[in-house]
Formats: C-alpha cells, structure tokens, sequence
C-alpha cells in the first residue's frame, strides 16, 4: 500500500465498535449518530405515473422500508415528484423520499423543491464518460475541478437553505472519465471523487451529507468504503489540528473534544448484486462485513427483484447490528456516548473497552486491498489446501449416525443432485470411544456409495487418541478453549503427531483470549513434532454477543507476528444455537465473506444440521466464496435492481437469460436496465445486455459497444451467438 494511503479505517479492526457519525435528517428519519440502521429501498416504477409510483412507495414503507428513494432522470421526472409527494400525505404515509439524480443538474434543482433528499452520482453529475484517455496536468485538473464545483454549488446552497439531505453516491460503474485517467477504475477513484463534492459542501457551510460507495464486486466495495471511512477521519483530525493552531502558527495538540466530532454518515450497499440467493448471499458479504466494523448507517439491498423483497434482508442485516451496539453502549464495552443528538452533536472522550490485547502484528498488510493470506500448500486426504490451492468446502456431519447406511445413501444422494460443486471434506464429531470405533464401518458405507470425501473427527482433547487410533481419518480437529490444561495440548499433539494426521487446533475463545490460546496450541505442536498444522475458530451466529471475524483477525494477526503466517486458517461456521432459514444464510455469508474478503481463510466449514440439508449446506458455501469473488462455480450475473430508469422487465429478463446461461461456469454476464452503470459495471463482466430504447437492447463484449439497439425479441439469441462467437459457449448438459 502507498505511503499516501491511510491506515485506520476503523477504531480496532479487532473488536467491534460503531463508527461516530453526525446526525442527518431526512425527514422525520435520522440516520446516523445512536440511531438504528435505517432500510432503504427504490420503487421500480414509471416516476411520471404518480399513483403507481405512489402506491409502490406506500406499500414499501408498510413492510418496513424507512426512506424511499424515487429516480428522476429528467425534468418532467422531477416535477412528478411534487405529486407523488402529495399523494402520499394525503393518504397519511411521511415516508421520506429521496430523487435520485444522474445526468441532470436541472432535474435535482426541481428535485430539491419537493423531496426530503437528493442524491447525486459524481461520476455523471458535471461529468461524463466516454471511456476517452487523456492525461490532466495540474491546471487542467484544477480548471475541471473548479468547472464541476460550479456546476454543483447552486444545488448545494439550494438543499442548505430548504433543509434538504443529499446522498454523493459514488458508483464503481460510473466513474467519469476524468477520474478514470488520474485514478483508475479503483476504489480510490471513487473515494477520490466522493471528496471533491464534499469539498463544495464544506465550503457553502452545508453538512446534512451521507455518502455511499456501491460495486457490484463485494471486495471492491468493503475497500472503498474502508478507504472513504479512513480519509474522512483524516479531514477531521486535519481540521482539529488546524483549530488548534497558535497566534504565531504553532501547532498545538488537538483537544479531545475537537478530535472527537463525528464523521458524515454512511449509506452501504452493494449494487447489481442480482437474484435469488446469489444476490443475498453477494448483498450480505458487502453490507456484513462494513456493519461488522461498524461503518454504515443506513443500507440497501439490491436484488432484481420487486423491491418489496428487499426489505426483510435488509432489516435482518440491520438488525444483527442493532443488537450488538445497543448491547455495546449499554454494557460494560461501552465506547462512546452520544452527549447530544441534532446535526451538531458532541461526542466524549472513548472511554475503557475489553480491546483484545495487541496481537503484534496488522492482519492484513493492506485494508483497502485483497491479498490472500500466503500460506503453504497442505494435504488432508488428497486435498489440497492453501497457498494457491482453492478455497476448500467442508461439511460437518455431527456424530457417527446410528443408522450408517442409511445416512450414507441420503447424504449420496444429496451431494450427487450437487453435481457440479465437490464436497471436499466431511467432518465427524467424535466424542466417545464408541463414535470412534463406528469411523470405518461410515468411511465403507460412504465409499461403497461413492462419497470419496476425506474424513476428518472434531474431538476434545480426551477423545484424541481414540480417534487417531480409528485409522479412518486424516486429521485431527481439536477443539480447545481456554480453560484447557496444557497437558491436555501435549496429549492430543503427541497423539496426532504418532498416527501421522493432520492437526487442527479449533480455537473456541472470545477474541481477547484467541492470541494467548494460539501461542499455547503452537507450543504444543512443537514440543510434540506435529505435522500438517491448521487453526480455525468457531462461529456461533446465535451469539448477539460473539466477535467471530474479529477473533479470526486477532488469530491471523497473532500467526503473523509469530513468523507462523504460513499456517492454514479453517473458517467454521454456524455452530451452537443458529437461526434457520435466511437468517442463517444471511450471518454464515457475512460471517465467512467477511474474512474471505480480508483474504483470511483456506477451507470454510458448515454444519448440515441446521440448513437441514448436506447439498443445501455445500451450495451455499461455494455460493459464499462466488460472492467474495474467490471460486467460481456457476456462471456470475451481474443485474441491476430496476428503477424507474429500466427499459425491459428487468426480473423476468434476468430469470430468461439465467435460465438459458446459467451453465457457463466462470463466464460473468451483465443485465443492466439502462445506461446509468451499465457500460461501467461491464467492465468486470464478459458480456453485457443493456436497455438502451423501448424493447431495444444494446450488446457488450467487456466495456466494448459490439451490437446497438438489437430488437428485444432478438436480444437474447444474439447473446448466445455471441458468447458462442468468443469461445465461451458451451452445450449445457
């Protein structure tokens, strides 16, 4: 990472603390400072058809959804939303709406006279993006700076003196040329961009802003929103310090208070995160892993779906986070203290927090950059783990079944209906001498039935030798907390290291014990000449109070500073008390996305208790890992929520395509309903599909324009003939 770059995006990246933010209302709603997550949503509608517009708002806002935001692509679009707004008291509903604005200066002017919110896209608001290279000297620059900051002012002062919030929402696929050329299509582009809008508004005294940073590449937006966190601390801290200037220019020390403010609010999401499972898994990656450091204050799901759907994923994100910084200032980890509330609220001094001790070392070497974690390679059973090696899947099967064969043709045959994806593990819950003894009669049956998965046995330290002595095996997974004596430690790594087998020491400690509990287990495994060494730790999604990700941080940060990084990390989820249904696919995606974004992990673990079901619980994990852009699987689409802005049925065109392209594994496919972040977007995707006209459709090869205004009747046919035509087609089974 470049030295210009900041380092602290967060309070602790070890424990969970929410991020200070001021106060901004947008109506009768207030985002950000103590209160609640907010959801958001955006109708699908025709904005000039006012009663349908209205009605889909008011039908959003009785599901839950607390700020409705509305496109207004021109003029007409923007005077509609006097009407809607009208309708919508008349019946009663104060849901606060947002006119969301791309393009057209004007329509946001007209916007602001009737909305409780403008959002604004730098990326298109004064500029414009052709894909065009030419390199700015420093006047040049300075001169388009100055030219954007004009064209955006009046709409500065305009909100400012009506009382208006604003949104600059910056999109990865819409960055303008100008920044393309100096940036690149990066995440500091984007935060790059975001900062030259809020310079104007700093400079007219206007500070009722929230800011978001949406991708359609979960990584891309957990970066950019880290580095926007870190570069906004930064501004403040500059301005403490300037404050705290003397008469003759000496620089004093910032007072507490002063370095204390809040910071502007956050608006995360993830855009173009598409349908279906693979959308909300994607959603719940991007919005978890932000909220798991405390960055966002508000968030919306984008799913081509009806907008309605968005809504129960959301406040089930939200919620997750809710509980756990309201149990944070109510309880004895407390970090702050709202000492007011309003746009202008003062914040105390942090006060004392149980902040794991210092592991010694960061636990990544760049933040706002993926980089896998540089292990060495590993076999368990023929598998290979780590180094360059995919992201392996397991399964946790539970205790030896009583009835062997037939649990092992019932797990056969779910695996088999995965055909496409490999179970490449199976784990055994060994807790007595006679789940032991019944390991190799369950490794015959799953072998006469085909499941070659390797067999792993999850132990206490006192089950360790009847499991290394069942010769069914190829790794011990020994589950440690910190009450275990370290007699205990040196039993089970002797017995490991004498049966040969793989040892895993599954750590099952609070983030403020992980470190001293790792130094423990590695003490163990030397003295003892154990091979094949792992680490894992233990998520337990049912835990209000549980810091999964973070004490998986603390281990890998602790690894590093032992010279140790080399060692594999097993990410395991869902264990003890988990929700069920989407609860459960909703925390096990943030859970292991989360750190598989930080580039920690080489094998994730699930349970196939709870999702009731061992192929239900094997597509999800390689879900995950398509979402965190690790392992692809099936073929990725990218498609956009809809909007007023769409040109086709988004929902149904999606469903079409998918169904006709879902087979082509690796290949990324965009289905864009309009120009907006189409071309932009695309630029990570193969092939691109986008509304350009009533029924017309324009096609994309990477960011290339290859076929214009295709009948849409047509549309998807030449979309095959097209894949077909650069090699990536091939017949589906």
């Amino acid at each position: 990472m470049s030295d210009a770059l900041p380092r602290q995006f967060v309070a602790s990246p070890f424990a969970p603390v929410r991020r200070r933010t001021r106060v901004v209302r947008v109506g009768d709603v207030s985002i950000g400072g103590t209160h609640p997550i907010r959801v958001q949503s955006m109708t699908t509608t025709d904005t000039q058809d006012v009663q349908a517009t209205a009605d889909q708002a008011e039908r959003l806002a009785g599901v839950g959804c607390e700020i409705v935001r509305i496109t207004a692509p021109s003029n007409l679009d923007a005077q509609a939303l006097g009407e809607i707004k009208r309708e919508l008291l008349r019946r009663g509903c104060r849901v606060p709406l947002v006119a969301d604005i791309h393009f057209t200066p004007n329509a946001a002017m007209i916007a602001a006279e009737h909305v409780e919110k403008i959002r604004v896209n730098p990326g298109n608001y004064a500029d414009k993006k052709r894909f065009e290279v030419r390199e700015y000297d420093d006047a040049a620059w300075a001169e388009e700076i100055e030219r954007v900051a004009d064209r955006f002012r009046p709409l500065v002062r305009r909100c400012r003196e009506l009382g208006r919030a604003m949104r600059i929402g910056t999109n990865h696929g819409s960055l303008s040329d100008r920044i393309l050329n100096r940036f690149g299509d990066t995440p500091l582009g984007m935060v790059e961009s975001a900062l030259e809008f809020l310079d104007v508004c700093e400079d007219e005294g206007f500070h009722d802003v929230v800011f978001s940073m949406k991708a359609s590449n979960a990584q891309v937006a957990i970066q950019a929103y880290r580095l926007l966190a870190a570069r906004l601390a930064e501004r403040r801290l500059r301005r403490a310090g300037s404050a705290s200037d003397g008469p003759a220019g000496a620089r004093s020390e910032p007072q507490a208070s002063e370095v204390a403010q809040p910071d502007h609010p956050l608006h995360v999401g993830v855009t173009e995160a598409g349908d279906g499972e693979d959308g909300r898994v994607k959603s719940a990656i991007g919005i978890g892993s932000l909220l798991e450091d405390g960055l966002g204050d508000t968030i919306r799901v984008s799913l081509t779906e009806d907008p309605l759907k968005e809504i129960p994923v959301a406040k089930a994100l939200a919620a997750r986070y809710d509980a756990r910084w309201r149990a944070a200032s109510e309880g004895p980890d407390a970090r702050w203290r709202a000492a007011s509330e309003g746009p202008d609220a003062r914040w105390r001094a942090p006060v004392e927090s149980s902040v794991p001790p210092d592991p010694g070392a960061p636990f990544v070497l760049d933040p706002y950059d993926h980089v896998r974690r540089d292990t060495r390679a590993l076999s368990v059973g023929g598998i290979e783990l780590g180094a360059k090696h995919p992201v392996r899947v397991e399964l946790v099967l539970g205790p030896p079944p009583a009835e062997r064969e037939a649990a092992a043709d019932e797990l056969a045959t779910s695996l088999a209906l995965r055909s496409e994806i490999a179970c490449e593990g199976l784990v055994l819950d060994v807790r007595s001498a006679a789940d032991a003894a019944a390991l190799p009669a369950l490794a015959a049956a799953l072998a006469r039935r085909g499941v070659g998965a390797p067999l792993s046995a999850r132990v206490a330290p006192a089950q360790a030798a009847d499991a290394a002595c069942s010769g069914a095996v190829v790794r011990l997974i020994v589950r440690i907390d910190p009450e275990t004596a370290d007699a205990a430690l040196a039993d089970a790594a002797r017995e490991a290291a004498a049966a040969g087998l793989a040892l895993e020491w599954a750590l099952d400690a609070p983030a403020a014990t992980i470190a001293a509990l790792a130094d423990r287990a590695i003490a163990a495994t030397t003295a003892a000449g154990a091979r094949g060494l792992l680490f894992s730790t233990i998520a337990r999604p049912g835990d209000p109070a549980q810091r999964f990700v973070h004490a998986t941080r603390v281990l890998a940060a602790r690894l590093r500073a032992l010279g140790r990084d080399e060692i594999p990390i097993v990410l395991r989820g869902a264990e003890g008390d988990a929700p069920r249904g989407e609860a459960l696919l909703l925390a096990s995606a943030t859970d292991l996305g989360a750190l598989l974004c930080d580039g920690i992990g080489d094998a994730v673990s699930l349970p196939v208790t709870p999702f009731g079901d061992a192929g239900r619980a094997l597509d999800l994990g390689y879900r995950i890992l398509q979402g965190a852009r690790l392992r692809t699987s099936w073929t990725e689409f990218i498609s956009c929520p809809s909007c007023g802005r769409t040109l086709f049925d988004l929902e149904e065109t999606t469903a079409r395509i998918k169904g006709r392209t879902q087979h082509l594994k690796g290949v990324k496919i965009a289905i864009m309903g309009c120009i907006v972040n189409g071309p932009g977007e695309m630029a990570d995707a193969d092939f691109g599909y986008v509304g350009s006209g009533p029924e017309r459709v324009n096609l994309y090869v990477g960011k290339e324009l290859v076929e214009r205004n295709v009948p849409q009747a047509d549309a998807d046919d030449r979309l095959v003939e097209l894949i077909r035509k650069h090699g990536r087609w091939v017949e589906p089974a």
